[in-house]
């Protein structure tokens, strides 16, 4: 199993409605997350720079930024790109961490 983390950068004003998205995300969406082997996808919020972390772990060959060319993520980054930093295809500006520590 991978550990993935990746920063993504919210507008400013819309953590709120980031987080009513989520608890609402769309259950097609959720399945193609667990079926590319993504597992325990949490996401956080700094208050001070609108940064999201988010961390995954991963038993596939990638991670849920690798799963773009699926219809159901296209439809949720264009449901997405009004509250988020975007690229021109849609997808969230998104950073890869590097993992520079870890205790098991």
């Amino acid at each position: 199993m991978e550990r993935i983390a990746f920063k993504m950068y919210l507008n400013e004003g819309q953590k709120e409605e980031y987080k009513k998205r989520h608890a609402e995300i769309w259950p097609e969406l959720k399945q193609l997350l667990k079926e590319a082997g993504i597992s325990e996808y949490s996401i956080f919020f700094d208050d001070e720079t609108n940064t999201l972390f988010a961390f995954q772990k991963v038993t596939g060959e990638s991670g849920s930024q690798d799963l773009g060319a699926t219809e159901i993520v296209q439809k949720w980054w264009t449901y997405m790109k009004d509250i988020m930093k975007s690229n021109s295809d849609n997808s969230p500006v998104s950073v890869p961490l590097e993992e520079v520590f870890y205790m098991e």
